[in-house]
């Protein structure tokens, strides 16, 4: 397998950490200009960044208390409360009482909350997909091999 070309200063971990920063940024912001406007509704504004993380990870997760999804992205309680709120009034994500502790609530994505976040996969894989189809064989080995590092780095 041959490994791809890197420009002088990606030989270093600084130069990596430079030529890594200038690309996931670009890659991310490329595949942010896909998302969609708000669903079936042209009166709501799209989620943000923020929203569709959070209600990401409620449907990762299966149910977070709102205290768990604050840590989880890292965000203080009382901002996660505004974005649950948010959430919850556009019939993204749904309150039940906590199964253990009659003070808190577990928060749940809805039928509609899965569809949008499936929707929106959908969309990014398949552009990813044909992305990927114009690269040589050799080039996706390298980036299969590197998925799980990067997912390793975004976990630290």
């Amino acid at each position: 397998m041959t490994t791809p070309p890197t420009r002088g200063r990606a030989s270093s971990a600084p130069g990596l950490a430079e030529e890594l920063r200038i690309s996931i940024a670009r890659l991310s912001r490329r595949l942010r200009t896909l998302r969609p406007p708000a669903a079936g509704d042209n009166t709501l504004s799209p989620l943000s960044l923020t929203q569709f993380a959070a209600l990401a990870a409620i449907e990762r997760h299966g149910s977070m208390t709102p205290r768990e999804l604050a840590d989880h992205e890292k965000v203080q309680p009382p901002s996660m409360t505004r974005v649950i709120a948010y959430l919850e009034e556009r019939g993204l994500v749904a309150r039940r009482p906590h199964p253990t502790d009659g003070r808190q609530v577990v928060l749940n994505a809805t039928e509609e909350g899965a569809a949008l976040l499936a929707d929106e996969r959908r969309r990014k894989e398949a552009w990813l997909a044909r992305r990927l189809g114009e690269l040589t064989d050799d080039e996706r080995e390298v980036l299969r091999l590197a998925a799980p590092i990067i997912d390793k780095l975004s976990r630290s």
